[in-house]
Formats: C-alpha cells, structure tokens, sequence
C-alpha cells in the first residue's frame, strides 16, 4: 500500500474530474446525490467526501457522515416503553456525536467503489486510516466523537474484514435488508400478479379496490416545489412514529434532489380530491430500483391502505422498466415480504471510542437496536 493514499473533501465541487467515473455503478456516490447531501443534509448531519489514490490516480471513492444526536427532535415515536427511554438516555449521554463510515440515509453497500477489484487488506486498512483523521478532524474543533460505524455489508464481506483491522470490532447485526429480485419472464404487473398464490392475489385486488378514486402521478419539478410543505408534513408523520431514526430531511430535500438529478429521481404523488394525501420516491440506479422517502397521513392510510398500494406500485414500475431488483431496504419487513421481498442480512461494525465503554458495547447494542418480530410471507405459487 506505499502508493496508496486518501483525501477527504468537504465540498462536492472541490472533488476530482474523475470521480463520477470511478462510481458510475453507484449512482448514490456521484456528485449529483453527493450534491444534494452537501447542500440539503439533515441539519444534525455533516458530511465527507473520500478520495483514494494509487500515486496521483483516482482509484475509489468513498463517504463519510457525523451526526450530532443532541440536536435531534426526536429518535422516533411509536414505541413509548422502558426499553425506548433507555435507549434515549444512552444516546444523550454516550453517544450523541456519531461517525458513520457509510450512508447513514440509505439502505445497502454505499460506502464506496473502487476501479477495479483492490485486497481487502487495503480497504480495511483505508478505512481505518480515514476514521483517525476524522476523529482528529473533530478533536481540533473541540468535538469527540463517541461511537464510530461501518455500514453495511454483506456476510462474505464483513468475514473478509474481520481478517484484517476489523478483527477487533464489534460486530452488529440489525434488520435485514428486503431485496426484491424481479423474475425474468415477468414482461408486465399482469404476469406478477398471475405469479401469486389465491391469498396474495386476493390481497391485491383488495389493496386495489382501496385505492379506487385515488389519482396517483408523478411529479415534475414545478409540482414538487408547489406541493413542498404538504410533501414534507407526509414525510415529517411517517418519520417521527418510526421505531427509530437519527436524522429528520430538510424541507427542500426532494425538490432538491429533483433538480440535481432529473429523470433519474422520481416522485410520485396520491391525491384525493386534488389533495395530496400521500407520496413516494425512487431512484433509477442502474439496474437496480431503489426506493426511497414516502410520506402518508394517518387517516388516508389505513383507509385506502396506501402503504401497501405504494409497495405494488414501486414493483410495477420495477416490473415495466425491466429492472433486475428494488431494494425496499429495512422496516416493514412482513408486508414488504407479502408483496415478494425477501430479507438479506447485512452486518456492519462499531466501536466506541471510550474503551471501557466500548468493553461493553455489546451490551449496550442490544439497549440501541428496536426488537423487530416479524414472520416472512411467501406469496407466490
């Protein structure tokens, strides 16, 4: 690795020519998406930009985040029990400042991408190196970061890692990742539909007659803007009664996002009456769908049962675009299973940079993490 060295930006325009070449199959680490992190992150949220070279050549490219828990509104509402306030209290107190060596947004392996396929040994080593700097980066302006992340991976990588400067970390596993892997002969949402099983089938023509009177379409820029504040109370509802969550999307996060990457970012509107009553978005990834944000009310989703008829809708797009797969990502996992995701397990890794604190830190995980109870379903025939 004597040739191999890293640069760490703080300024998206400030990155190499090269950059969106070396992440052309990663369209969440081109400057486009990194644009609308730079410039409409969560306002607890600081983000990084990781050049790595071999001598003067750009040879990948990776992401950093730092949260600041303390100035969170809060860390999600739907489970008032004992366990929720001690997990709160632990992050008030010991874990407020937070670096994550990853995507901390989105679901998946979005951490980084390299030309070509480099030693795992370098990776971990990289890694490593670039999370002292940023340690140190932080110490200067009087910040100490408390607990350290590395996310996400999947298994036969993280066993990689552990061989080499991960050996000594903790190891986490949380909820699984729901993938969608769409089937090759299915040429229409007609064949998906005709691939169920009676009770599946029959679940989507009931969701369906739900959904009857509601116009659902996509937005435009212009649309997005005019539609902002009710967009992001939809969103705002769905977030703050999460299990959990460390960061709340500015207000002018999609229309954002809209501008910077066109046709690429898709946001679809559900109106009733010419109201906006719900919302959801995708991103064109290559051959992967990847959902996004959505937002709903209360009341309109359990009467037209707009989440799952959001669920239907990304597959069918994913369907009639001839994608390879839609990566729902984590929460919800028995009804994204009902529609045919299955759960991938992903790990990552964490430590805290207190070492007695980090003795303990896996028992103090199992105080962090939201216990999900879910039974897989298994729809089609």
């Amino acid at each position: 690795m004597e040739n191999i060295t890293f640069k760490i930006y703080r300024d998206v325009q400030s990155l190499p020519e090269q950059w969106d070449d070396i992440a052309s199959e990663n369209h969440f680490l081109q400057k486009p998406y990194l644009n609308v992190l730079q410039h409409t992150a969560p306002i607890n949220m600081e983000c990084f930009y990781i050049g790595i070279f071999n001598a003067t050549e750009l040879i990948g490219v990776s992401i950093a985040q730092y949260v600041n828990v303390d100035q969170l509104e809060s860390f999600g509402e739907r489970d008032n029990c004992l366990k929720t306030h001690i997990r709160n209290f632990i992050f008030k107190n010991f874990c407020s400042h937070v670096l994550f060596l990853g995507n901390n947004m989105i679901t998946g392996e979005n951490s980084f991408v390299f030309k070509n396929k480099v030693p795992v040994a370098w990776i971990s080593k990289i890694l490593s190196e670039c999370t002292k700097e940023l340690i140190h980066y932080f110490k200067q302006k009087k910040i100490t970061i408390h607990i350290v992340t590395y996310k996400d991976f999947y298994k036969s990588f993280t066993k990689e890692l552990k061989a080499h400067d991960f050996h000594s970390l903790y190891e986490f596993n949380t909820q699984p990742n729901m993938i969608f892997k769409l089937r090759p002969e299915w040429q229409s949402s007609a064949d998906y539909v005709n691939a169920f099983t009676k009770k599946y089938r029959d679940q989507y023509k009931r969701a369906h007659k739900k959904i009857e009177g509601i116009v659902t379409k996509e937005l435009n820029l212009e649309e997005i803007v005019q539609y902002e504040e009710r967009i992001y109370e939809l969103y705002h509802y769905v977030a703050v009664n999460a299990p959990f969550n460390t960061f709340f999307l500015s207000k002018n996060h999609f229309s954002f996002f809209k501008k910077q990457c066109g046709n690429r970012f898709k946001l679809f509107g559900y109106f009733k009456d010419s109201i906006l009553i719900g919302f959801h978005t995708i991103l064109l990834n290559e051959n992967t769908l990847e959902t996004y944000f959505l937002g709903y009310d209360e009341e309109h989703q359990k009467e037209h049962m707009l989440y799952l008829n959001m669920l239907y809708n990304m597959t069918e797009f994913g369907i009639e675009h001839q994608f390879k797969k839609i990566i729902f990502g984590r929460t919800a996992l028995e009804i994204k299973s009902s529609i045919g995701a299955e759960p991938i397990d992903m790990t990552g890794f964490i430590f805290h940079t207190n070492p007695l604190i980090n003795f303990l830190m896996p028992k103090i995980f199992s105080k962090l993490e939201p216990n999900v109870s879910w039974q897989q379903r298994h729809p089609f025939k």
